[in-house]
């Protein structure tokens, strides 16, 4: 048994994330997490609501509520929405709580006695209508790369090249939209992130395993000319920085939001500190350890270089991370998922629509791994009824109503294993080995793909075992033919608990046994003949209701599409 820490790239505090966000970061994060709990690992699934900077104090702003007030309910419901989700993490906290603030005030001043920090004045936008500097997302304008209209003073939504507010074109205050801007002159911390090239190209090299959306990424942020990167911010809003002349200053939420890994795992320990230790978990030392993140494309660079520096400039024995999977994106009809322009289908929506296992096992179907994926609502319900209605939902109410019917409600006695299930044990051995590799190696489209085939072979052997047509001739044969089907039915169950736990757990309780399996650790032909003769069963209601044709248009018209 290993100890596994998993972390999600938090999502932001500014209103409901919608199913880009999901399944670039959160959802692959619960089904390894659920994968590697079934495998009998200790697993630690840590994420977090992202609360600091000038997003969330323009949503607070717009919404008529203090920024405190606004974070705290938000956290609320994200988390509501993700328990809806079925998202398992072991503890969601907030970048906002005293254990970051304390954290991240730690790694400044180690940062700083090892000689990476420095102090610059710099030149910054000040708007004096709004008598304020403007940061980041406090001011718009156009972007001098690509000539986008609504550039952020961060980073360009359209072509993701990160910004200072001072590279906009017809910039204006975001608050306001005042052009009465001056550049004036203020005093803010950097992180000499430059001094770390060698040492993070080394790193980053030795990770034969990460994907090559990852390594190009971060190599790519290196052969650029990794630059020293400011890590304060003219705001109120934030962790305070503690230090002589610089009150009034807060730490920029990408220096804090990292952090939150290890202070949200702080913030689980303090729940029970007698049985837990939220050091162990980021032990540099420890050898029984291993740490994945989980993020999208876009989050890779503070993840490869800018954490990694605050980690290995401490000077301390931090755990950095071992695996980062990387995701390109899911777009929406070919466009961008944006909360901000409210473009796509969002996770509260979502499940006013369908429950949460259609989606989690389509979008883990889809993944966008190797290139983005777009989200359509046609092939999400060709998904869903092709799958999930037809190949998994058929197999389990075709069984257990025949059985039923001819048998009772319990599991019938009679006939001998055969050639017949040597050739479907046989086959799922293969499968299940590949599932399961897969599933290790975080290759997630091909260990859905694995899953489906699976799915498929059972329903492969209950056509050629035909058990309503043999029943008429030699009811043992039928007989252990629905018995071996029944006990498919428990292992579709399992395997695909880390992907459909809702439906899964259903399954398994119809068969009279506990939500809480553990993976399949015995030979195939045990796993086949695990459920004896005379167990009771429930034929449980239709799981996967299938799409009607009409739904596809009602939603494009509800939610755009084209």
């Amino acid at each position: 048994m290993a100890r596994i820490l998993i972390t999600s790239a938090l999502p932001y505090i500014n209103g409901v994330k919608h199913l880009g966000n999901l399944v670039g970061s959160m959802l692959p994060g619960d089904v390894y997490a659920r994968f590697m709990r079934m495998r009998g690992h200790d697993v630690l699934y840590i994420c977090a609501t992202d609360e600091h900077g000038t997003p969330a104090e323009l949503a607070a702003l717009e919404a008529g509520q203090s920024v405190e007030e606004y974070c705290r309910e938000q956290h609320t419901i994200q988390a509501a929405i993700g328990a809806r989700f079925q998202l398992s993490f072991d503890h969601f906290g907030r970048s906002s709580s005293p254990q970051n603030a304390e954290l991240t005030q730690h790694f400044c001043k180690k940062l700083d006695e090892h000689g990476h920090i420095e102090e610059r004045t710099i030149s910054q936008v000040y708007s004096v209508d709004d008598a304020r500097y403007l940061p980041d997302r406090y001011i718009v304008g156009t972007c001098p790369h690509c000539s986008y209209e609504r550039a952020r003073g961060d980073q360009c939504e359209n072509c993701t090249r990160l910004l200072e507010p001072t590279d906009l074109i017809d910039a204006r205050s975001a608050v306001s939209g005042s052009k009465n801007l001056e550049v004036r002159e203020t005093k803010h911390l950097f992180l000499l992130q430059s001094s770390f090239v060698d040492q993070l190209r080394s790193w980053i090299n030795s990770k034969d395993d990460w994907p090559n959306l990852v390594r190009s990424i971060a190599l790519k942020w290196l052969d650029e000319g990794l630059h020293d990167r400011c890590i304060t911010r003219d705001l109120s809003w934030g962790v305070p920085v503690d230090r002589p002349g610089f009150e009034g200053k807060v730490f920029y939420v990408w220096f804090d939001a990292p952090i939150e890994y290890i202070g949200a795992t702080k913030e689980w320990a303090d729940l029970d500190p007698e049985n837990r230790d939220w050091r162990s978990w980021w032990d540099g030392k420890a050898k029984d350890l291993r740490y994945l993140q989980f993020m999208a494309k876009d989050n890779v660079p503070f993840h490869t270089v800018s954490f990694p520096c605050t980690l290995f400039g401490s000077g301390e024995d931090w755990k950095a991370v071992d695996f980062i999977k990387g995701f390109n994106w899911l777009t929406y009809y070919g466009g961008k998922f944006s909360t901000s322009q409210k473009r796509g289908i969002f996770m509260d929506m979502a499940l006013e629509e369908f429950p949460s296992d259609y989606y989690r096992y389509w979008l883990m179907a889809n993944a966008p791994e190797g290139s983005d994926s777009s989200f359509t609502w046609q092939s999400f319900v060709d998904g869903v009824n092709k799958d999930l209605a037809d190949v998994l939902g058929n197999f389990v109410n075709r069984t257990l109503k025949f059985t039923t019917a001819r048998f009772g409600d319990t599991v019938p006695d009679g006939g001998t294993w055969g050639a017949a299930e040597d050739k479907l044990a046989s086959g799922l051995e293969r499968l299940i080995s590949s599932y399961a590799e897969n599933m290790e190696a975080v290759q997630v489209r091909k260990a859905l793909s694995d899953l489906r085939a699976i799915w498929v072979l059972g329903n492969e052997y209950l056509t050629d075992a035909a058990p309503w047509t043999t029943i008429k001739t030699d009811r043992d044969q039928a007989a252990v033919s629905v018995r071996t089907a029944i006990n498919l039915i428990r292992l579709f169950a399992t395997l695909a608990h880390p992907v459909i736990p809702e439906n899964a757990g259903k399954l398994l309780e119809s068969l009279g046994l506990e939500d809480n399996p553990e993976w399949p650790g015995r030979a195939i032909r045990e796993e086949l003949t695990a459920i004896k003769a005379g167990q009771h069963f429930q034929v449980p209601p239709i799981l996967f209701e299938k799409v009607p044709a009409e739904r596809v248009a009602e939603l494009m018209a509800r939610y755009g599409g084209e």
